[in-house]
């Protein structure tokens, strides 16, 4: 007698990540009870095996685990499009916009943000924001799995805007303390909230952004918890210039002496880390995540993933921030991460379709620590799941021999359109490309209505005549 599930995909062409490739198995299925894969195999077998309460042809279409976006800046996909093309970017870019940016700009782009990762098949979101009131909530409403890392610095809220480039940061201890009570009050409430869907790490915002003291109480605390440490690292010159100035070290050198280099640590982007750096720091047992298209735009650099990887570390995509970035997209970072890294190396095999593809699926659960929950179709796993339409003009034809052409069209031809449907512990949250239970339209009118305040308080800010883009406003170039 056929046992009882509640979703059964059937005829898809499945690729578990499991094992050393892509795992790909030919007319699959997949059985889903509750928020758990419970069977994973041929369609026939299944469909013998299971009575199912709702049960979905994917024909033409590939089943894949949802994609893992291990660093985002959501509250700042408001403020897309206003900080690239130039140099400093934080600080002649961002900065102007980012000081006036309000709780309900700062919501609105959450909003936005997380809605457009969910329909490009992203199911798990490494959120990476100030704690303010309605930010955690947002994607326990929405449903998908967070990885919340509630920022902790010492620097002065909307300074760096007036600061001389090069000039010493002037580090704020109270602002510091503040920021760290911040984030256990929210580790307190969230870890582990929605049945375990969300999680959280520390996030100190960089070796250059808080005292050295205040960095050993950000460890002891996350080693207490049992929490992951979630910063960025040797991400660009501005930092390694502060880090000089201040401690007469070099990010990794410094992090190295005060114990941070270890298994507990998701160090994000390493653009300014030499091969030699990379290496230690994943010999350290530390995670990387990997932002392509961002240091791409911001900084014009390719960081050391493929010395990092080749080291045994483990390296999950982020997406960063649409302020300079301009998408939250895993399908865009996939590709960007193959192109540069070949361009670099100048060297085709490098950075191949099927390596970027386990880097937003189960390299990304490792780096995370989850890997034991997601990542991969496995029975037992957490039934987080993505069909993308195979159909799509873009992705056709469909080759299964001599040569599959299925992960390189997803990896290169892809743009997260084709995504039909997203399952995040059991639940469709995405059908026929709609986000269900969220008005879609209310909240791109919020977001707009949200952008163009945070827009007018900086033209009347005399601050904003020190933007780069200025220039290129009046030669009429934007």
């Amino acid at each position: 007698m056929p046992e009882t599930v509640d979703i059964l995909l059937l005829h898809a062409h499945t690729f578990t990540m499991e094992g050393e490739g892509v795992g790909y198995l030919a007319d699959g299925a997949v059985a889903i009870r509750k928020d758990r894969i419970v069977d994973v195999g041929p369609t026939a077998m299944l469909q013998e095996r299971y009575l199912a309460g709702e049960t979905i042809d994917a024909s033409h279409h590939a089943l894949l685990p949802g994609l893992i976006d291990a660093h985002m800046h959501t509250p700042l996909a408001i403020l897309r499009g206003v900080a690239q093309d130039i140099a400093h970017w934080m600080q002649r870019g961002l900065a102007p916009y980012a000081r006036h940016l309000h709780r309900d700009a700062a919501l609105a782009g959450v909003w936005l943000n997380v809605l457009e990762a969910l329909k490009a098949g992203t199911t798990t979101m490494g959120d990476y924001a100030t704690p303010i009131e309605g930010w955690a909530e947002i994607f326990a409403t929405v449903g998908v799995r967070a990885v919340l890392t509630p920022l902790i610095s010492a620097v002065p809220a909307g300074g760096m805007a007036s600061w001389r480039i090069g000039e010493l940061y002037p580090l704020d201890e109270t602002i510091g303390e503040q920021s760290i009570r911040a984030a256990m009050e929210f580790a307190n409430q969230w870890h582990g909230a929605e049945n375990g869907r969300i999680t959280v790490m520390y996030g100190p915002q960089g070796a250059d952004m808080l005292t050295r003291d205040q960095l050993l109480h950000i460890k002891r605390l996350a080693a207490a918890d049992g929490l992951m440490i979630h910063m960025h690292v040797a991400q660009g010159e501005r930092e390694i210039d502060q880090m000089l100035k201040r401690y007469g070290k070099r990010t990794p050198a410094f992090l190295e002496q005060i114990g941070y280099l270890d298994d507990q640590l998701l160090a994000v982007h390493l653009t300014e880390a030499t091969d030699e750096e990379a290496i230690q720091i994943a010999s350290s047992g530390a995670r990387m995540v990997l932002c392509s298209g961002s240091i791409g735009i911001i900084d014009g650099i390719v960081p050391p993933a493929v010395v990092f990887r080749a080291a045994g570390g483990s390296v999950a995509l982020g997406s960063d921030q649409a302020a300079g970035n301009n998408c939250n997209n895993i399908f865009n970072e996939m590709k960007l991460t193959a192109l540069f890294n070949k361009i670099k190396y100048r060297d085709p095999t490098v950075m191949p379709a099927w390596e970027v593809l386990r880097m937003a699926t189960i390299e990304g659960a490792q780096a995370l620590g989850m890997a034991d929950e997601i990542g991969s179709i496995r029975p037992g796993k957490k039934a987080d799941l993505i069909l993308v339409d195979l159909n799509a003009l873009n992705l056709t034809p469909v080759l299964t021999e001599p040569i599959r052409n299925i992960v390189p069209n997803l990896v290169y031809a892809a743009s997260g359109r084709e995504v039909d449907l997203v399952m995040v512990d059991g639940r469709i949250l995405v059908r026929n490309g709609s986000v269900l239970r969220v008005d879609e339209e209310a909240v791109r009118e919020e977001a707009q209505l949200r952008a163009q305040e945070v827009a007018e308080a900086v033209r009347r800010d005399p601050l904003h005549l020190d933007m780069a883009l200025l220039q290129a406003m009046e030669e009429g170039k934007l």
